[in-house]
């Protein structure tokens, strides 16, 4: 546990690179972000085509642990009004552009996507699907929660190309569903998985937290085992993130006294990461583990797995669009955020205006950082190429390294970095070591969650 107490310090999850704290947003322009984004469109559209996310932020009911943006509601009348505003953000991409999009891949996440309607899902995407061309063999998915998400969403989304669910199952424990406000009992996850097999889904992903309130070894046990009577092909194994300085009020319903120690996390992350390789799952990248049949896995064992906002993918694109209030865009060689506020989203689309409010364009050694960190995310295993610039940055960061090194948790070869068994959990660690940003300005106050 020596090294537990060493590397368990704050440290981002590299969803991007630079993180969202780093990005340089007093040099962000709109103009240049639009003129990047044409130009990642014109290079990825005629050949991987787009990644497409859409953000529906929308909830009945506050999960306490839940760190997304989302707004709590049960009026569902907010339905309408804010399709509409997706469908007039999307314009403005279209217009952008100037050709019509192939679309390779869209998630929808939240909020709860199955907050809305079905016929507001069908209506949403059949708007989209008319002004582009959905790829025969596009990954299209959702994220449904167990409570609300019915036969008439799961065949409507089906009907529309959808064969990829991820549902956020958390814990089954009473105790913990009680504190963290989300309960929904083992048979109500079973019927949903039950009707989605049914209906033709092929690929199913649960959302498991280790680190919850009150959570224990033997409560994670129990609901590993239940979850492994239902089989998902793929299962994401988040730490608890507990920042409530972030993600105010709900985090705040409970405190660092129900909150299992340092040591009692790492012991609930060891014996799920035993039990999943036990039921026949392998560990394919930072919290994720996927059978061997899943396609999460054959693009892990090809070195064709790929990281972004929306997390593990099977596809590659250049070019990630992000639709709705909080998106992130990503068009490889800048980001952009869009408005948080629901309504403020709304007025600015109505107008005919971009609601993105900050972003960062990045340089030369932005996209050397991000390849290396990409490469540890997905692989567990980073190289030099043969194009890359000299880099003081790199050599920088394989002197931090070589304390990992000495720990076991990477191994340090000529042109190449391999991070070892014992150092997967540590991946967060080893990845800051290539995060030049960070360490040029250590941040005053905490910023990220806890490593482990």
């Amino acid at each position: 546990m020596n090294l537990l107490r060493k590397y368990n310090v704050a440290a981002p999850r590299y969803t991007s690179y630079p993180t969202v704290p780093y990005w340089d947003t007093g040099s962000f322009d709109l103009t240049q972000w639009q003129q990047l984004l044409k130009k990642a469109f014109q290079a990825t559209n005629g050949k991987d085509g787009i990644s497409l996310y859409i953000h529906l932020p929308f909830c009945e009911s506050l999960c306490t642990y839940c760190g997304c943006n989302k707004h709590i509601t049960i009026n569902h009348a907010v339905e309408a009004p804010y399709i509409k505003a997706l469908l007039q953000e999307w314009q403005l991409y279209l217009q952008l552009f100037g050709q019509k999009p192939r679309i390779r891949e869209i998630h929808l996440g939240g909020g709860t996507p199955t907050f809305f309607h079905p016929q507001q899902l069908r209506f949403l995407l059949e708007s989209i699907y008319k002004s582009a061309t959905l790829l025969p063999d596009a990954s299209l998915s959702f994220e449904g929660h167990p409570n609300n998400t019915t036969a008439a969403h799961m065949q409507t989304l089906y009907d529309l190309g959808f064969r990829r669910m991820s549902l956020g199952i958390q814990d089954l424990d009473p105790r913990v569903q009680e504190i963290i406000h989300r309960i929904q009992p083992y048979e109500t996850v079973a019927t949903v998985v039950e009707q989605a097999r049914l209906i033709g889904y092929t690929s199913i992903n649960f959302d498991l937290i280790y680190g919850l309130p009150l959570q224990t070894a033997a409560g994670l046990e129990n609901t590993i085992r239940q979850v492994m009577q239902l089989r998902p092909g793929r299962i994401s194994f988040y730490s608890y993130a507990h920042v409530p300085w972030v993600k105010g009020v709900g985090q705040r319903l409970f405190t660092t006294a129900d909150l299992p120690d340092e040591k009692t996390k790492q012991g609930l992350y060891e014996l799920g990461k035993k039990l999943f390789t036990g039921y026949g799952y392998t560990e394919i990248g930072m919290d994720h583990f996927a059978l061997e049949d899943d396609d999460l896995h054959q693009a892990y064992k090809k070195g064709q797995l790929h990281r972004n906002f929306m997390g593990y993918t099977v596809t590659h694109t250049s070019l990630l669009v992000g639709l709705g209030a909080s998106s992130i865009g990503d068009g490889w060689y800048a980001y952009a955020q869009n408005e948080k506020h629901i309504a403020t989203y709304q007025q600015l689309v109505g107008k005919g205006q971009w609601p993105v409010v900050r972003g960062h364009l990045l340089d030369e050694e932005d996209l050397l950082l991000r390849r290396h960190i990409q490469a540890l995310m997905c692989r567990f295993e980073t190289a030099r190429s043969k194009s890359d610039p000299q880099s003081d940055a790199i050599i920088e960061s394989l002197e931090r390294l070589q304390e990992l090194e000495k720990d076991g948790l990477v191994e340090i070869l000529p042109g190449k970095v391999l991070v070892t068994p014992k150092g997967k959990p540590f991946i967060r660690n080893i990845c800051m070591a290539f995060d030049a940003r960070l360490w040029r300005k250590l941040p005053a106050t905490q910023l990220f969650s806890q490593a482990i």
